[in-house]
């Protein structure tokens, strides 16, 4: 295969893949995945730039990697991937992003989508608008964790919620680390961050964040479908959120102490926004600490949210057997993350820290980490597309053990800039456009559904083929969105 060069420098690989050379202060080449048509949004975008700074950061080893969905972020591109040595590397806030595990969870129904009438469909998307709080710095009036709650949530992760009775031991089982992450350490977290963590688990936030019933509408491979739980035809869920004002504190503050680290440790920053420590240092082991603690909030604020479901599910359907119990989780992973695991690089077990920025976790079948239910399939992949479209389930694959630290996509990723997408929907009614196509959206922000239209996201059908191509991951099942909440 004779490898084909852009005017741009970049190295077209293969239908997936298109390689950034080393030059410069890179040590490391960086890697895209995307297809032709995907290139065109990506090229324009000043993600590639990105790319190229983070395969500069010390330590970084293999690739600096972006995912089809990339788009320019704070520091590290959104949809980016880097894995770090521990010896020699570093950890970034850039790297992990504001909203700490902001990641996805899906629940799945036996309902029809043929039972899901105009009327009950209405029900169910007021019912949820009611249940679940939704919009910037919004909390619940019904929920106010004390420090001493906050700091067990921090510390526990969704398995407090869960003994506290929002949810089930299985709903663990089917969470990535089974809801926990380790190493969480309260006292690193700020007094600031704690205020505004305390009334907000259980809350969607704003932006991109959701709450969305789906019909499956295509299975592609019946295996992994039966193995997930999902039926063609179905109800499913899809919930999309973070951390929250506590994890958005966590990295605010830590920001401003790893910019006096990197000069400290006299690292040569190509932009500032990539501000680090050496994993080794003390400013990296207080960050990883409080990030633990957002991400442990993250997945317990996920699991609320996923009981407040379950019950407007149960009032709107009643409570019979073949009812009440349907609603069972998927797969819960999150997608904004650093962490530390085991990966071959350059044919050799190396220890590093991964951060995913954008990007899921993808684990292949018979992985140590693959949930056990799953063992024989595969991890579930969780990618959202936007609210007029389609999200889809894919199952992890060992190619993206091999050549992406064990990751995915997560989205189909942003082709438009909030205020791009504002500024085109000024005269439509976005709303009454998803209404007409049968989708009820109900959202708090005046702007949040101009911002949030189909249109201001990439092709997720075309994301998806990209990240199947490449043997990231492989479809499983298409879910066609039926009715949404946002903040």
């Amino acid at each position: 295969m004779t490898t084909q060069f852009t005017a741009s420098g970049l190295e077209k690989i293969d239908e997936w893949r298109w390689r950034v050379p080393r030059r410069g202060a890179m040590k490391v080449p960086g890697l895209i995945f995307a297809t032709d048509e995907l290139m065109k949004t990506i090229a324009v975008d000043k993600a590639i730039e990105q790319v190229i700074n983070v395969a500069q950061l010390p330590g970084i080893v293999g690739h600096s990697i972006a995912m089809p969905d990339i788009h320019w972020g704070y520091g590290f591109p959104i949809g980016g991937v880097a894995a770090f040595d521990v010896e020699s590397g570093v950890i970034s806030p850039g790297g992990v992003g504001y909203d700490i595990n902001c990641g996805v969870r899906l629940l799945a129904s036996r309902i029809l989508g043929t039972d899901v009438s105009p009327k009950i469909l209405n029900q169910l998307i007021s019912g949820l608008f009611a249940a679940i709080p939704t919009g910037v710095g919004r909390g619940r009036k019904d929920v106010k964790l004390s420090a001493h709650e906050l700091r067990q949530v921090a510390e526990q992760g969704a398995g407090w919620m869960v003994r506290k009775g929002f949810g089930a031991p299985a709903d663990l089982e089917h969470t990535e680390t089974n809801g926990c992450i380790a190493g969480a350490d309260f006292s690193q977290v700020s007094e600031k961050a704690v205020a505004r963590g305390a009334d907000q688990v259980g809350t969607l936030g704003s932006g991109n964040h959701f709450c969305e019933v789906q019909i499956v509408d295509k299975i592609y491979d019946s295996s992994a479908a039966s193995a997930f739980g999902l039926e063609k035809g179905c109800v499913v869920v899809l919930i999309h959120t973070g951390s929250r004002g506590f994890g958005y504190q966590v990295c605010e503050d830590a920001i401003e102490t790893m910019m006096d680290a990197a000069t400290k440790y006299r690292i040569v920053l190509p932009d500032k926004q990539l501000c680090c420590a050496p994993l080794h240092s003390p400013e990296a082991k207080a960050y990883m600490g409080a990030m633990a603690s957002a991400a442990n909030f993250a997945f317990a604020n996920r699991q609320m949210i996923t009981q407040k479901v379950r019950g407007v599910f149960e009032t709107v359907f009643g409570e019979g057997n073949s009812r009440k119990d349907s609603l069972r989780v998927v797969y819960d992973v999150a997608h904004n993350i650093a962490k530390m695991e085991d990966h071959v690089v350059d044919g050799e077990l190396k220890r590093v820290c991964v951060h995913r920025k954008g990007a899921t976790r993808s684990l292949p079948a018979g992985h140590k980490d693959t949930p056990t239910a799953y063992k024989h399939v595969g991890q579930p992949v969780i990618v959202p597309g936007d609210m007029g479209t389609a999200s889809y389930v894919l199952v992890g694959q060992m190619g993206a053990l091999m050549e992406s630290f064990g990751s995915c996509c997560h989205g189909a990723g942003r082709a438009m800039s909030r205020h791009e997408a504002l500024k085109s929907a000024r005269k439509r009614n976005v709303e009454r456009e998803l209404r007409d196509k049968g989708i009820v959206v109900m959202a708090t922000g005046r702007g949040t559904l101009g911002e949030e239209m189909p249109e201001a996201y990439k092709n997720v059908s075309q994301v998806v083929s990209a990240v199947h191509g490449a043997n990231l991951a492989k479809t499983v099942a298409k879910l066609r969105p039926i009715g949404c909440i946002k903040g």
